[in-house]
């Protein structure tokens, strides 16, 4: 690559000059290339260990002049071949002008000008983004990808100087983190290390301090721990690693592969050796931490962040915290958690400005919003720029004022009784059609639909009146009370001062008039439903009616969410629940719908109206839970390990027990999806649903701990694991709630895990306020910590699970061990990977779908087939490999969808591998026949068209016919879930009909094929050690069959040939049973048939190029002249089979059909031939040969029975396959031989 001009003090030191003219040098590396002893081995160890970004190129052109002590770098390179190209454009295009100038200064000038101009004109070309990656680092993401062997495609992040830990032995070398790949790369004193590890095959990061290592890194795999050591900076890389393997994590779970984010802002000032990539990762990492603190919406970026203070006016103090700007909100976190948060949308901003500046108050920013509240922020650093930055932001703000966003919770704020609602009976119809509560706009839902009215369903449902003139009543009137002086000190709505006194009014319990008004504002949700008006309208509206898998999931759970609450015994709430859910499963199909979700949004709808609880529900599936809905319910699962390592810390005694009993996996998942509304009385589980909804997941894991320690010592003397549930079980139904107004709602699980003692009742309140005092310390940062590294565990426990349910699935068809098809998944998926990250489109990771069985999730097209195909197969054919690779894909694609699944790749290895002779041959005689033969790849085809649509098309087998008409609908059932058991009993069917398929139903092969299939095998055996044994077996087995099929022509063409419908019907030659066993007759015939062969035959063999001496020597004296045809071929051994071949001839007298002929006519022996031999030949349509004749025939060469029978080790294959993906071109002339690693 060409150089800016960089001077060169000392031209000489650690440099050999190779080449030198009166203007240029070029350079090589001691130590590169041929010998170097000592002094190469040092420099070696000292470029590695020493060099700031990445390896020295082991070459490089200087430019001198002859009085100047100073060099300059114009050009370096990887390889002689690209320092040498350098070279010769600088002979060519420079020496001559340079020769012209007097003064040397000129020249150097020149020179850089020139240099300088190629640079800028290679720069031209790169992507726009690339350029705003540091030189030094492109250097090094250059050496890396020569290094490694990685394409352009695979971008690095970083690269880091560190230590490797190779048994003791540290290793000084470079890591190199890039998206997909961890790579390192150390040459010590002649030893070299190479590693290259997928992000994908990653299951555990781990930073930590040991006796045996200094503070480092560990990398788990399935197979190695690699230890990592000597950063300068540990925590930067260990944060790094752990984003990409996130990302490698989420493209396992959901197909979400990386894209850079192009629309980043430019550093304001230049950064050293940060990448592009990298800055996108450190961004990305900001904007999660900064939306999951504030639960803002998943598509909002923070744009800054700055010191500060806010005054607050409640206790009349100045608090320090950060301010955080993005797109639409400001928002403050004080230093202290628990003193203040504040979240300011910008669409309620109505005034910013700079007040005056004070001693006391320095650089303050006065912000005023529509709910008449100002808040003041002092001791900003750059006020103006941040003015400006908020300045611009609200010009993006849409000017229109959202419907309702002043609404004043009117419904929610007022005396439930005055609200006089009447109780709807079910088959009550309502004239008034819903209202959206943002819009204001009616909205018919769906004609027919009893439409739910646009307030919480507890409202309508309510019936105990007298419990709210009461005292559980008063007692909730001054539950509102408190809330109402709250809000009038601390803000009402999105804008409300939230601090230590809102998360103490939590605790007690919110008041149910303003219950559903609190979610929406503390889960974030009411920020998307504000900015979204009309959104869940316009959705319901497009999926009633429409019908999919979820939908028939919804109408199976609707009766089944809580069916003990009186407003889920009515029309009106059904109706409301299958909307939202109907909804959501329309806004994210991913998602769909899963169990459990039933239950949390029945609940919301008792405190919501239809739009609010939707909103709820995306808040709870997309940020507050996430991945817990999914088919896997991953999210849950990873909640779960983090729960287990919670135990472990805190209740270390019982944790023991738990996992012996396996307590734990099952509790939580109920637990956890739930939110305990399924497993304690409704009235303490909405309690529990405040709290969550204020501190997310942190408090559903604190109240988990808290009821663990509750049941301590009765867990410990527990036997077993249905006894630990039911003390559970009893403790959670008699968790009560006496403050509650509304009327108490049997509990079904209650009812079942009644025992003869009478229990003992447990207030939630006393349960909440003893989980905060003993595990209140929980951070939700360090639970996010621990979710990626549970995230890792539980995706490749899931990955595992697959791949042994792939295995098992279809280990009982195939001839390979259950090891053999684990590394073949392995090697398949790896394929499928990649394609996904390296692959010109996207389109590998649409093809992936989650809802499909494990077996149908990776499917690979034909390019990474026959890719996988050449590295595997045992039968090699040179550069007809992939020829072969691509006839065997189509043979296997029997749906025709292009794509095949992992048990069709195996069953296609596995023809190849095991099995005698006979199968094997089948496959290979198969290879050769439509649908594995393209009609296209042969140029003669359209002369036997007649033919073959006379004889073919009716004289199809009943299995082919079978195969055909079953084919059609699974094009359709292939990529859908099956709608019942009838589907898998065609299946179960099917498979056995195919594997009823004996020799005799093979259709029989045209000469045009057989010539394809001699063409093969000539390949085949190219390069095999016994090479000139097996030329010699083949040519004399295809001259055998070539007149065996003129003698099957000579009966095909008798005179009382029928016509054309009796052929189709007929499944045996018209040969008479006097005819058959007269061998002499028979072979006198093939004897008369000869001359007419050669003829036939002769003009295929003309024109073909010369072959080797080898080759020559194989097919006899006459082949290199081009002229003999393979009947001329035969030697004497050859010619003692004839008096046998009549045996063979008539072999199978079955007229089974022809298919479609191949493409490169090519006799025995012959790898190619050129288009005016194929075009001059002549191919005789009416011969034809069986597969038991082909058979039959090979039987008699042991060499080519030994060929077939042999057997390959595909283990080693594999093996053989990762060593070659490891032998990376290298950007270094070293020894491959000492390669220790």
């Amino acid at each position: 690559m060409w150089l800016g001009p960089e001077e060169v003090l000392l031209a000489g030191a650690l440099w050999v000059t190779e080449r030198a003219n009166p203007f240029f040098l070029l350079q090589r590396r001691r130590g590169h290339g041929k010998g170097g002893g000592l002094t190469g081995l040092l420099v070696g160890t000292l470029d590695v260990v020493l060099d700031s970004s990445a390896r020295v190129a082991p070459y490089r052109i200087l430019h001198q002049t002859q009085d100047s002590q100073v060099y300059w770098a114009v050009a370096c390179g990887s390889s002689r071949k690209e320092i040498t190209k350098h070279w010769e454009w600088l002979e060519n295009n420079l020496l001559q002008t340079l020769s012209i100038f007097d003064n040397e200064e000129d020249i150097t000038t020149f020179v850089k000008g020139k240099i300088h101009g190629i640079i800028a004109e290679e720069n031209k070309n790169e992507q726009p983004q690339s350029e705003e990656d540091p030189g030094k680092f492109k250097e090094a993401e250059l050496k890396m990808r020569k290094q490694f062997g990685m394409p352009e495609v695979e971008k690095l992040v970083n690269y880091y100087s560190c230590s490797y830990w190779k048994g003791r032995v540290p290793r000084q070398g470079w890591l190199y983190l890039t998206v997909n790949h961890l790579c390192f790369y150390s040459f010590l004193l002649g030893k070299e290390v190479t590693l290259v590890i997928q992000w994908v095959d990653v299951t555990q990061l781990e930073k930590n301090a040991t006796l045996l290592f200094p503070e480092c890194i560990k990398v788990s795999t399935r197979d190695s721990e690699l230890y990592f050591s000597m950063f300068l900076n540990i925590n930067e890389t260990f944060k790094l690693m752990e984003q990409l393997a996130n990302i490698a994590m989420r493209q396992l779970l959901d197909n979400e592969s990386f894209l850079q984010d192009k629309s980043l802002p430019k550093p304001r000032r230049p950064l050293k050796n940060i990448s592009a990539l990298k800055r996108d990762l450190d961004a990305r990492a900001k904007n999660e931490c900064y939306r999951a603190t504030f639960r803002l919406p998943k598509d909002e970026c923070l744009d800054g962040h700055t010191d500060c203070t806010l005054w607050t006016p409640f206790n009349k103090m100045h608090i320090p915290g950060q301010m955080f700007v993005s797109n639409n909100y400001i928002c403050f976190a004080s230093r202290a958690e628990e003193a203040c948060h504040l979240i300011i949308p910008l669409r309620e901003v109505t005034i910013v400005e700079k007040a005056d500046s004070s001693s006391v108050l320095p650089s303050p920013l006065s912000i005023s919003t529509k709910s008449k509240m100002t808040f003041f922020f002092a001791n900003l650093k750059d006020r103006d720029f941040l003015v400006q930055r908020i300045s611009d932001f609200l010009q993006r703000t849409p000017s229109k004022k959202p419907c309702g966003i002043d609404r004043e919770w009117k419904w929610n704020a007022a005396d439930p009784s005055s609200e006089e609602v009447p109780e709807l009976p079910s088959s009550s119809p309502l004239a008034v059609s819903p209202t959206s509560a943002l819009s204001h706009r009616p909205v018919s839902f769906c004609a027919g639909q009893v439409p739910t009215a646009s307030q919480g369903l507890l409202k309508l449902f309510r019936r105990n009146s007298e419990e709210l003139s009461g005292p559980k009543g008063a007692k909730e009137k001054m539950k509102e009370e408190s809330w109402n002086i709250h809000f009038f000190e601390y803000g009402r709505g999105m804008c409300m001062y939230r601090t230590a006194k809102t998360r103490e009014l939590v605790q007690k319990g919110i008041p149910e008039n303003l219950r559903g008004e609190l979610w929406l504002l503390f889960s974030g949700a009411w920020n998307e439903m504000v900015t979204h008006p009309g959104y869940y309208a316009d959705l319901v509206e497009k999926s009633m009616g429409r019908y999919n898998l979820a939908t028939e999931e919804i109408e199976r759970d609707l009766h089944r969410s809580m069916p003990e609450h009186p407003a889920f015994q009515n029309e009106l709430g059904i109706a409301a629940l299958r909307r939202v859910l109907t909804a959501y499963a329309f806004r994210n199909p991913t998602i769909g719908y899963c169990q459990a979700m039933n239950i949390v949004t029945s609940v919301l709808l008792l405190y919501c109206n239809e739009e609010e609880a939707f909103w709820l529900l995306v808040a709870l599936c997309e940020r507050m839970l996430p991945d817990y809905y999914n088919t896997r319910v991953v999210g849950a699962l990873v909640d779960q390990g983090i729960f287990e390592e919670l135990t472990r810390e805190y209740l270390p005694q019982l944790s023991e027990k738990m996992q012996d009993l396996g307590v734990i996996s099952t509790i939580s998942l109920s637990w956890f999806l739930t939110l305990f509304l399924s497993v304690m009385p409704f009235e303490s589980a909405v309690v529990v649903a405040d709290c969550f909804f204020y501190e997310g997941i942190k408090f559903i894991l604190q109240v988990s701990l808290a009821i663990l320690d509750a049941n301590m010592e009765k867990l410990l003397q527990c036997c077993d694991e249905g006894e630990a549930m039911t003390i559970l079980g009893r403790y959670l139904d008699n968790v009560v709630n006496r403050q509650s107004v509304s009327p108490p709602i049997p509990h079904l699980h209650a009812l079942l895990t009644s025992g003869d003692d009478p229990p003992l009742e447990v207030d939630i309140f006393e349960l909440i306020k003893t989980s905060y005092e003993k595990f209140g310390n929980l951070k939700a940062d360090d639970i996010e910590q621990m979710r990626f590294k549970q995230r890792l565990k539980v995706i490749q426990s899931l990955e595992d699970t697959a791949k042994k349910s792939v295995v098992r699935a279809v280990s009982g068809d195939i001839g390979f061990s259950m090891e053999e098809l684990e590394e073949l998944y392995v090697v398949f998926k790896a394929k499928y990977l990649m394609s996904c990250y390296w692959g010109n489109n996207r389109a590998a990771a649409a093809r992936r779908d989650q809802s499909l069985p494990y077996l149908e999730q990776y499917r690979i097209d034909m390019e990474q087939f026959t890719e996988l195909f050449i590295s595997l197969t045992p039968w090699a054919c040179g550069a007809h490999t992939p020829v072969l690779a691509a006839r065997l894909f189509r043979l296997l694609d029997e749906n025709r969808d292009s794509l095949i699944n992992f048990k069709e790749f195996v069953t296609g290895m596995s023809g190849m591998y095991h099995g005698d002779l006979t199968e094997k041959l089948k496959v290979l005689y198969k290879l050769h026949l439509p649908p594995a033969l393209n009609p296209e790849e042969t140029e003669s085809a359209l002369e036997a068209t007649s033919y073959f649509t006379e004889d073919v098309t009716t004289e199809e087998t009943q299995e082919d016919k079978g195969r055909r008409n079953e084919n059609g609908p699974d094009k359709e059932e292939k990529g859908t879930s099956p709608q019942d058991y009838r589907y898998y009993l065609r299946m179960w069917a099917k498979e056995k009909e195919n594997k009823k398929e004996t020799i005799k139903d093979l259709p029989k092969m045209s000469q045009e094929q057989f010539i394809e299939l001699c063409k093969t095998l000539y390949n085949m055996f190219s390069e095999d050690p016994v090479e000139q044994e097996l030329y010699h077996a083949i040519a004399t087995v295809a001259s055998l069959l070539l007149r065996i099929g003129e003698v099957g022509k000579k009966f095909s063409n008798r005179p009382t040939r029928k016509s054309e419908e009796c052929k189709a019907n007929n499944t045996q030659d018209p040969v008479s049973e006097e005819e058959s066993p007269t061998s002499e007759q028979s072979q006198n015939s093939a004897v008369e048939q000869q001359p007419q062969a050669e003829h036939e035959d002769k003009a295929s063999t003309d024109a073909q190029p010369e072959k080797t001496q080898q080759e020559n020597q194989t097919l006899g004296d006459g082949s290199g002249e081009g002229q003999s045809s393979p009947l001329q071929l035969l030697s004497d051994d050859e010619t003692k089979d004839d008096m046998s071949m009549s045996s063979y001839s008539m072999v199978s007298t079955g007229s089974l059909q022809c298919e479609d002929i191949a493409d490169d006519t090519v006799l025995v022996g012959c790898e190619g031939s050129s288009a005016a031999a194929r075009y001059g030949s002549t191919i005789d349509t009416d011969w034809s040969i069986s597969f038991e004749q082909i058979l039959a025939s090979m039987l008699t060469e042991s060499a080519l029975v030994n060929y077939f029978e042999k057997k390959v080790n595909i283990l080693q294959k594999i093996k053989d396959q990762k060593k070659v993906e490891r032998q990376f071109s290298s950007s270094s002339d070293y020894e491959l031989s000492s390669v220790s690693g």
